[in-house]
């Protein structure tokens, strides 16, 4: 059976990501918001925030590579939601091949797709001027917790693709998403925000996971921030899988 999974997993991940390479345009607008925001943020906003010695675009890439995981996804909602309505899971069912195996296709299409976004996104902001002087491990540290990151964020946007009655409540659940890096440590210092929004900046898994990579970026010592990144990612990922799943046994029943 685990043979299987793989096998077929592969060859329905193949037939996604074909889907995606022929319209590339959804890559293209993922990019397009973090970049615009990027660039509105140096250039305009920049000047005015008080971030120490630290390059700005240093210090809020991290939040603008989050913010594009969070915009990637809302296309694996499409997608599912897509394949849902044509039927093409009942066509699947009917085959003799491993039932998860289409969910799971869609899972590994959206970690590649948003790895593409990244790495776009990575190269504009050392036009702008970012620089690390991070080692390989660091950099590698950075991909494993975005690839996490994406991980957990993509089994919640599975949950609206089985579930929504429409394509655009399929997409819209990422907007509060999107929004979350604001409210953190993402742009500006949690210590300036008044009472009760640097409570909730401080407490929520933006910040954890922005003070990490910032820190991994800068050669700085993480801290525990990194344990609590792990445990929020880990933790949304598994409360995610089990609800897409339960979603998913509903469908296909």
């Amino acid at each position: 059976m685990t043979t299987y999974f793989f096998g077929d997993t592969a060859v329905l991940t193949g037939r996604t990501l074909r889907h995606v390479t022929r319209s590339m345009d959804t890559i293209i607008t993922t990019v397009i918001t973090p970049v615009a925001m990027m660039l509105m943020f140096v250039y305009v906003f920049g000047g005015a925030i008080d971030i120490g010695s630290v390059s700005y675009v240093n210090y809020m890439l991290p939040g603008i590579l989050l913010i594009t995981i969070a915009s990637g996804i809302s296309y694996t909602a499409y997608r599912l939601f897509t394949d849902m309505k044509s039927g093409i899971f009942e066509r699947f069912q009917s085959m003799p091949i491993a039932r998860s195996g289409v969910l799971w296709a869609h899972v590994f299409t959206s970690l590649v797709a948003n790895l593409i976004s990244l790495v776009i996104v990575v190269g504009v902001a050392l036009l702008m001027g970012f620089r690390s002087g991070a080692g390989a491990l660091a950099w590698l540290a950075v991909a494993g917790i975005l690839l996490l990151f994406t991980l957990a964020l993509t089994w919640i946007a599975v949950i609206p693709g089985l579930s929504a009655a429409s394509v655009e409540g399929a997409g819209a659940f990422a907007y509060p998403l999107i929004f979350l890096p604001f409210i953190s440590s993402a742009f500006v210092p949690t210590a300036t925000m008044p009472g009760p929004v640097r409570w909730f900046a401080e407490h929520q898994p933006v910040t954890s996971i922005v003070n990490t990579i910032r820190d991994l970026f800068a050669r700085q010592p993480v801290g525990d921030d990194i344990w609590i990144a792990l445990a929020w990612c880990v933790g949304i990922l598994v409360v995610a899988y089990v609800f897409a799943m339960i979603a998913y046994r509903r469908k296909i029943a």
